[in-house]
This record gives structure tokens, sequence and C-alpha cells, in this order.
């Protein structure tokens, strides 16, 4: 179906979060930490607008919005609407509304509030941006700024090194990612000319039947895997756990993590059900599964438990985008839906006994449920939800999961089934933990008196929670509104599907089966939590070494490689730095002729008159006068013979304004430069040794005659007038000059103009400093030391 066009409103939603960035200070400054109501509006509003595309979407309509911004490069700033975008943009505005309000219970009277609310609506724009982009150019965009601003959220408290650490981390990984994602889309536009991800989608078979199809696979889950923390990329994630709780439920819930996953959905139909997707997806989605579930156990606070639960998350989804079966597709959106509403409210639950009991180690709480009410409540619901116990979202998903992954045989189908039984017992772990382990048991001092918290705090949980319980109970509406038009985006055609609280398409019970299975192994691996974590912690010490560390020995690798560069390239000494500056525009302009083979040929020189033959005779005897020249003072005054001669060429072929500009321009260099040769300490003539001296002769010849061949190549090419008539007509009408030539200086090019003298400027003060040099005397009773050494100037080499 060809998406319809709509209006600009929905650009306009996208932008809103980051026109509410501009005023969250100020509203701060006005209402302090009340702000958050009147913030929360915007995108409450922003879901309204989606709200309004459910019921056509859900009949399969798309629709598509559009408006130029970089023309020139075919970049606009355009939307997709269909099922999956409107998922993803529900999820972010809805639950970035009770962010926004949990944020404005979190950080009360925290001084940087306001900052910390820009941050978050940047996020959200940014977030909104990308799942809704169609241009793939902008998409990218809003794809980088995702780790940007997520830098600045994970980094918020940047005076903790911590902090500091898991922000350049993230960045780092994320944003490394992003540019080999960058590469993709350059090579689909590339491989197909197509800029638009609606028109990528309307010829799905386009990039499967190019030549570069695993170039564009392995580039495009490089972005994907790098963001949604895959193994081994996974290690950035918990740590991301340094940042302030509102930024920690909003990015696990349905925001930067997510955004890979979002991709991998968005390409299925292009990339999909090949044998490379449907084998390298599988096995590091299932590998992260495994990975983050065995880590969680391990971990004894309640942000780092739900961390790792968000990669094993990941991971499930992604293995289960990998098999391209239908049901396990639909299992993996019913699974981001349910895993949105229950992480985002128990990060939410974390944060509240975090900042109204003072910690959030599992093994110094207890007893909280009569001190904490409603968390309690919304802590079980959305753990009975992430356990997949019935009459929950997650049950239905992780049913939905079940048949999808055993119903797929083809050798992949008894692995997978049991990588996500073992992973789902795991998770069923870590969610009892959460809601049994700080509740329950006796009371636990506790280094604030434990209380519950304001309505900021618990609204956000109260409401993901229950959610996840009523959209189970109308199922079938669930299905019919938000998976099967999501789960048309993934696979190119528009599925109907009967869903219910009770599976009945079950053949033989198998995945309730499965499903009795995962919460038995769970339970019996709760009882012996304590005994459990003890073993992967002796484990994992044992092994010593993880990606984390790696990260490290990488920053410490490249800063080593650097810092020997560094040394090789930055001797001090100014002779080296021309050396290799001229070196390389040898090669630059050289190298590509002979590659190419594509010299110029020599010209037919014109008939020159004898005085233009002399003329071009004192230039030639500059240069031999400059290099015999035993003295450097000899040599700029030989210098200034060749910028002589160039001025007399100007003048007899017709062009004596330059011809004086060039005079003057040679007079002051040469007398500028002779009285700073008087007065600094330097060597009187050329030190160098012969083979020096050939050598940098060499490259200086290679970079005089690779300039040539260049303008022998530019004056063979056909003159383009277009240029020069635009100044021949205009500089007496527009700029009301008759000299063209200043006309262009002053006029069409007066900033370049007002640059250049900028330059000048600052090269005579830099002369004037030079001048003003002088050697520090030495006291007779002063030995002399570094300092003073070091006050010494150069000799020049």
């Amino acid at each position: 179906m060809t998406p319809a066009m709509i209006d600009d409103t929905t650009l306009y939603a996208v932008l809103a979060p980051f026109a509410a960035a501009a005023v969250a200070p100020f509203l701060t400054r006005w209402f302090k930490h009340n702000a958050a109501w009147p913030l929360a509006v915007v995108p409450a509003l922003i879901f309204l607008h989606f709200v309004g595309f459910i019921e056509p979407v859900s009949r399969g309509e798309t629709f598509v919005a559009s408006i130029a911004w970089v023309p020139s490069y075919n970049v606009d700033f355009s939307v997709y609407v269909d099922g999956l975008s409107t998922l993803f943009a529900l999820l972010i505005s809805g639950i970035g509304t009770f962010i926004i309000l949990y944020a404005g219970g979190y950080l009360k009277g925290h001084p940087q509030q306001g900052r910390f609310f820009s941050f978050l609506f940047l996020f959200m724009g940014a977030m909104l941006g990308l799942v809704l982009g169609n241009n793939l150019i902008s998409l990218f965009i809003f794809w980088e700024l995702t780790s940007i601003t997520s830098f600045l959220l994970i980094g918020f408290d940047h005076l903790r090194a911590a902090s500091r650490r898991a922000a350049i981390q993230a960045l780092v990984v994320t944003g490394g990612g992003g540019l080999v994602l960058l590469a993709g889309f350059l090579v689909i536009i590339q491989a197909t000319g197509k800029y638009e991800m609606s028109a990528l989608l309307g010829s799905p078979d386009v990039i499967k039947d190019s030549g570069l199809y695993l170039v564009i696979f392995i580039l495009v889950l490089g972005g994907a895997f790098t963001k949604s923390a895959q193994f081994p990329f996974h290690f950035w994630l918990p740590n991301a756990m340094e940042a302030p709780t509102p930024v920690s439920a909003f990015l696990h819930s349905a925001t930067m993590v997510k955004a890979g996953v979002y991709l991998l959905m968005r390409m299925h139909p292009l990339l999909g059900d090949t044998p490379e997707w449907n084998t390298v997806l599988p096995i590091f989605g299932g590998m992260t599964l495994l990975v983050g579930t065995i880590l969680a156990v391990r971990q004894t606070d309640l942000k780092l438990m739900l961390a790792y639960t968000t990669v094993a998350s990941l991971g499930l989804l992604v293995m289960l985008t990998g098999t391209s079966d239908e049901r396990a597709l639909e299992a993996a959106v019913l699974y981001l839906l349910a895993h949105s509403l229950f992480k985002g409210a128990l990060f939410m639950v974390a944060g509240t006994i975090d900042h109204e009991a003072g910690t959030r180690d599992i093994t110094k709480l207890g007893g909280l449920r009569s001190a904490m009410p409603i968390t309690f409540l919304a802590a079980c619901l959305a753990a009975l939800s992430m356990a997949g116990l019935p009459p929950f979202i997650g049950f239905i998903a992780k049913e939905v999961l079940y048949y999808g992954t055993w119903g797929w045989l083809e050798f992949w189908g008894l692995p997978l089934t049991l990588t996500a039984l073992v992973g789902n017992a795991l998770m069923f772990v870590i969610a009892a933990a959460v809601a049994i382990k700080p509740f329950f048991g006796p009371k636990v001092e506790t280094p604030k008196h434990a209380h519950e918290g304001p309505v900021l705090l618990f609204a956000g949980p109260v409401v993901l929670s229950v959610l996840g319980l009523g959209l189970a109970l109308v199922a079938h509406t669930t299905g019919d509104l938000f998976v099967a038009p999501t789960l048309a985006s993934l696979r190119g055609v528009f599925t109907e599907i009967d869903l219910h609280l009770w599976p009945t398409y079950i053949s033989g019970n198998v995945a309730l089966y499965l499903s009795i299975i995962t919460i038995g192994l769970g339970i019996a691996l709760f009882t012996q939590l304590d005994r459990l974590r003890a073993t992967i912690a002796g484990i994992l010490t044992t092994i010593g070494w993880g990606p984390d560390k790696g990260f490290d020995q990488f920053v410490a690798g490249i800063v080593s490689l650097s810092t020997l560069i560094t040394r090789l390239l930055q001797t001090g000494k100014m002779q080296t730095y021309m050396v290799l500056t001229f070196l390389f525009t040898g090669l630059a302009v050289l190298l590509p002729g002979y590659l190419t083979n594509s010299f110029p040929a020599m010209p037919k020189l014109p008939e020159y008159r004898f005085y233009e033959w002399g003329i071009f005779l004192i230039a030639v005897l500059g240069l031999f006068a400059v290099l015999i020249a035993k003295t450097r003072l000899t040599a700029i005054v030989s210098l200034g013979i060749q910028g002589f001669a160039v001025a007399l060429i100007f003048l007899i072929f017709g062009a004596p304004d330059l011809a004086f500009t060039q005079f003057m321009v040679e007079t002051l260099s040469v007398v500028i430069l002779a009285l700073v040769m008087t007065r600094l300490n330097l060597h009187p003539s050329d030190h160098r040794s012969l083979p020096a001296a050939l050598s940098t002769g060499a490259v200086a010849a290679a970079v005089g005659l690779g300039l040539c061949l260049t303008l022998m190549a530019i004056t063979q090419q056909p003159f383009d007038s277009r240029l020069s008539d635009f100044f021949t007509e205009f500089s007496r009408s527009i700029a009301h000059g008759r000299n063209i030539v200043n006309v262009i200086l002053v006029d069409f090019r007066g900033i370049d103009t007002l640059g250049e003298i900028a330059v000048v400027v600052l090269a005579g003060l830099c002369v004037l400093a030079l001048i003003r040099v002088r050697t520090r005397p030495e006291k007779p009773d002063e030995a002399p030391d570094a300092e003073a050494a070091q006050s010494k100037p150069a000799e020049a080499n």
C-alpha cells in the first residue's frame, strides 16, 4: 500500500520535545520540582497525537510527511508512520510522560534539575526522530543524537569519576556503532539510489538482489548490536546505571537500548529471512540472553539486576527477530510491549526504594511492604508480568514465544527453545528477587526512614504495571490495535492475528508445558539464589577478564598509540613539520595522476617577445640565487627576486593592479623577514648535511612538479565562463563598481577578504611577539636550570 501524505503536524510533534528542552530550565526556576506537571503535558500531547493513528494503522494504512532540509544532498526531514513506528512513538511519549513526572519528584531540590529536564527532552526528541525517521540520513542524525544526549544524561553527575567513565564508554560504543551504520546507509543509497525508508520498503528485495547485501548486512548489524548492547558490546549498558534513575527507567523501557531492536525490525523486510540473517541474529541474541540473565543473578543492586535483565531481554528480541518466523516475530512484538511496561515500572520502583530508604542493595532491604504499600503493589504487578505469569501481558508474550521457537524446527527450533527456557527461568528468579526481597521478611534498618514516596514517584510505576495487566485482559483488542500492525511492518504484509489470554492455537499444549517447566525451574533456582549468586561470582572471578576490562585496555592502547604517533610527528622542530606537510602535499597531487596514468600533455609554448623571456630568466636566476645563497638573509633577498619577476609578468600581461599588489607584498615580506632575522638567534646559514638537503630538495621538487602538472591539467580543460560572465554583468549594476577585481575582493568576496586581513593581522602580531623575545640574562651566582633553559629561544633547524 502506498503511504498517504499527511500534514506537517507529525513533524511538529517530533520537534516539540526540543522546544520543551529550551523552556524547561526557566519553568524549573519558577516552579521548582512542580515544573514537572506542566512539562509532562508536552509528551502527553504527543502521545494523544499518535493515538489518532492507532485506528488507521490497525487497518494497514501508512503515512508520510516531509519537508526539505538539505535538498542539494537529498536530505529531507521526513517521517514514516506505520505500525512499528506508531508503537514506538506511543511507548516513548507515553512512558516519557511519567518519566518527566518521576524526575520532578526524584530530583526535587537538585540545583541542576532544570538542566536535567532539558536533557531528558532532548533525548525524547532524538528517539522520536529516530523511530519515525523516513530519510536515511536524517534517521542517522537522530540516531547519533541519541548517543550524544545519553552521554549527557549518563554523565549528569559529572563530578563522579564513575559517571564520567560510563558516559564516555556509552558514547564510544554507541557512537562508533553509529558511524558503522552511516556507512551501511551510504552503501544502501549507492546500491539502490533510494534515500527514503518508505521507498525501500516498497521494493523489499532491492537490497537482497544486489551484490552488496553482505556488506550492508554487516554494517547495519554493527550499528544495531552496539546500540542494543548485544554480546560482546553488552558491557556499556549496565555501567550506564551511573545515571539518575529516571534516565535508567527511560533508557531501558522505551528509548535508546531498543533503538537497535527497532532498526532490525524495520530492516527485516529488506534484510531478513536469509541464511545470514537467520544464523547470525539467533546466535548472538541467544548468547546475549544467557549472558545477561547469568550476570543479573550475580548482582545485589536492584538497578544492576534490572539492567542485566534488560541486556537479556534485548538478546531475546534479537533472537526472535532473527528467526523470521511469523509466530516468533509476533512474540517479539508482544515481548517488546510487555518489557517496556514492566521494566519502566520496576526501574522506577528501584529508584523510589533508593530515594526513600537510602539503599537499593537487596541484602540490606526487607519488610518495606507496610512502609511503602503503593510501591509494593506496583512492584508485584510488574514483577508478575516480568516472570511471565498469568494474567499479565508478559505471560501471553512467553506463550507465543515458546510456540514460535518450538515451531521453528529447521535445526534451530530445539536450541532456541532451550535457550529461551533457561533465560526465562533466570528472568523469573530476578523478578521474584525484586518483588520479594525488599518487601517481605523482617524489617531491616535502612540508612533513611523508609516511607511511601510522593505521587510524582509512584504514579508511573502504578500506571505502567496496571497497563501490563489491562492489556492482557483485553488481549484480542491489544492484538488487533498494536501487535498486528507492528507485525505487518516486520513481515511486509498485513496479517490477521487472534490473540487471547489463554492461547487457543497451541498444538498439544507444548507452550503451556514449557511455561510450567519455566516456572518450576525459576522457583527452584530462586530458593537457591544466594548459593547461585556465589557460584556465578566465583566463576567470573576465576575468568577475570571481560569485555568491560577489554574496553579499558582498548582505550589505554589508543592513548599509547596516540602518544607514540605524537612523539614521532610532533618533534618540536619546524623543519620536520614543513617537510611532512609538503611531502603529503606532493603525494596528494602526484599520486592520483600516477595511479590513473592521467598526467596532462605538455602544452605548446606561445611566441614570447624577448623582454618576456628576459623576465622568465630573471625568475630562474632568482631561484638559482636562493639555492646557492650562503646565508639566510641572502636567501630571503634572493627569494624576493622571484616575487618581483611575477609582478612584472602581471604588469606586462595587463593586470597593473595585481602587479602593484605583488610589488607591495614582496617588498614588505623581504623587509619584515629581514628584520625578524636580525632579532632571532638563528644559524646564519643552512647547516643541514648533504643527504638531508637532497631529501628535502626532492620533496620541494615533487611539490613544485605536482602543482605545475595540476595547473596544466586545469588550463587544458574547457573554460567555464559562467562565473566570469556573472561578475562582468553584475559588478556595475549590483556592486556599483567598475573595477571587477576590486568589486570581487571587497563585495562579492568581502567576508573572505576580511578573513584574509584577520590572518595577516594575526601573523603580524606573531612576528611582533617573536621580535620581542629576549634571552633572559643569567645571574653570575645562578646555575642554569631547566626553566631557564626553556626560556631561551630555540635555535632553528
